[in-house]
């Protein structure tokens, strides 16, 4: 960066002007402050944007809270509901002391990172105190889509013990890998790229959705299905959940929420990629807003009709979980794909949510959520669709620094992104094995993972937690103290 310097100004002043080098000094000093207030309001700007996409992506623990709330029935509500809360407070706690260290602490090596425990030496060249917050909302969502699976039958401190560890330690060693400028297959790590690529997974379909997804998984099959979930046929029950009301606001809050999630991953908005065009990373940051709402709206209007072929209902919650379905797709490329390539994620997306359902059903598994499926199946697609569809200029421009970046398949870029990708899907699915497996099944065998079958079949919140959330009737009234409603029979004679 060129500097303002008072001796070579001064020679433009002429041999006869008066003070010339005090001048000059004068000017250069101006420039300087003008330089420096400039510098100001780009940090300024960036922050306020970054900060402004946390709220937005910590506004989806309400959107998973009313998501949970509808999808399970009325007896378990208060139960769903406190874990989401504590989902976001236990996590908070724990990325601070560990997570937020182990995920970016650089310098570092590439499988954890070693810096920043407790927010030690922050702020730094590196990262504010923004940086954290909008990372720990990262965090947290991971933990809020292993709750869904693993909903109406699990006890508390199961809760809390699971939370904490991935947001401690799972999520955040998978999200150094693939994020971290130190990490072993991160696209940022332009020293030692996986190929020459690294893993373009740039808001989290792997490092988010399949993690929270295979850890759901591995909690839900270790407990077993819901009492009443397949009949004594194999057959499959549906337990439907009590209110379509709260699925459709909870959905339309994570709709609004992914608007920080996938745009807000850019970090910052002020970045020209040439100086004085009107073309530059706020360009992107609309692009990638447009691909992910084409794809989530692609997946809505498939699942509606797929599903109306295949059950002969047009059923609504089904449509909100295949439009979460299509963001939790594209997820990872929304920066690098076209507008057009993402109604083609959003279609894929939709009929893999479909797929992983019936099969969920054919061997018995139980996620009252869909998390598993939707979050881990429509991730794995995500990540296999961005190495098949990114472009190379939205990815030289996304990951600057080393030219002839190897791109999509499908838009002649080679196999070497492919290559990473699946290898991103693999060790994705290994690390989550080898770590939350385990400690579900320690939970399982210490009698600490699944509620009693007089419990379950009660209700998670009279029986944990003192009350139905519903109150039927006025609690300060003592002629309606004990007052029960009763099955009314039909009067006439069959």
């Amino acid at each position: 960066m060129e500097t303002c310097s008072p001796d070579q100004l001064a020679q433009f002043f002429g041999a006869n002007a008066t003070n010339a080098t005090a001048a000059a000094s004068y000017i250069c000093g101006r420039f300087t402050a003008v330089s420096a207030s400039l510098s100001d309001t780009s940090y300024a700007v960036d922050s306020t944007y970054l900060l402004f996409s946390a709220y937005l992506v910590f506004s989806m623990q309400l959107g998973f809270a009313m998501l949970c709330a509808g999808s399970v029935r009325a007896k378990n509500t208060m139960n769903i509901m406190l874990t989401n809360v504590l989902d976001a407070a236990t996590g908070g706690l724990f990325y601070y002391l560990f997570g937020f260290a182990f995920a970016f602490g650089s310098p570092s090596n590439g499988f954890i990172g070693r810096h920043f425990f407790g927010l030690k030496s922050v702020p730094s060249p590196l990262f504010d105190y923004s940086y954290f917050l909008y990372q720990w909302a990262f965090a947290i969502a991971a933990a809020g889509i292993t709750s869904g699976s693993i909903a109406e039958r699990t006890q508390f401190v199961a809760y809390l013990i699971y939370s904490s560890f991935l947001t401690g330690f799972v999520y955040p060693v998978v999200s150094h890998w693939f994020w971290s400028s130190d990490g072993w297959a991160s696209a940022a790590n332009t020293d030692n790229l996986l190929f020459g690529s690294g893993v373009i997974d740039f808001a989290g379909s792997g490092v988010v959705h399949m993690v929270g997804g295979i850890a759901g998984l591995y909690g839900a099959l270790i407990e077993g299905p819901r009492i009443g979930r397949f009949d004594h046929g194999g057959r499959a029950v549906a337990l439907r959940g009590h209110s379509a009301s709260l699925v459709v606001l909870g959905t339309f809050l994570l709709w609004f929420g992914w608007y920080g999630f996938n745009p807000g991953s850019f970090v910052k908005i002020l970045a020209p990629y040439t100086t004085g065009s009107y073309y530059g990373q706020w360009s992107a940051v609309g692009r990638t807003a447009v691909t992910t709402t084409l794809a989530g709206c692609t997946a809505a209007l498939t699942t509606l009709f797929g599903k109306r072929i295949l059950s002969g209902h047009w059923n609504v919650t089904d449509v909100c979980n295949g439009l979460l379905g299509g963001f939790a797709a594209i997820t990872a490329g929304c920066s690098v794909v076209e507008p057009w390539a993402a109604v083609i994620c959003g279609f894929v997306a939709a009929w893999v949510l479909i797929g992983c359902n019936k099969l969920a059903e054919k061997v018995k598994y139980d996620d009252p959520l869909e998390a598993a499926q939707l979050h881990g199946g429509c991730g794995a697609w995500g990540i296999i669709f961005t190495a098949l569809f990114a472009t190379k200029k939205y990815v030289e421009e996304v990951y600057p620094g080393k030219p002839g970046r190897p791109h999509g398949l499908f838009m002649g870029g080679g196999g070497r992104l492919l290559a990473a990708h699946l290898i991103q899907i693999l060790v994705i699915i290994g690390w989550v094995s080898a770590t939350m497996g385990p400690l579900f099944y320690g939970l399982h065998k210490l009698k600490l993972l699944r509620i009693s079958a007089e419990d379950e079949m009660a209700g998670m919140d009279l029986t944990r937690h003192g009350g139905f959330a519903y109150v039927y009737h006025d609690e300060d009234d003592p002629h309606k103290h004990g007052v029960q409603m009763r099955r009314i029979e039909p009067s006439g004679s069959s």
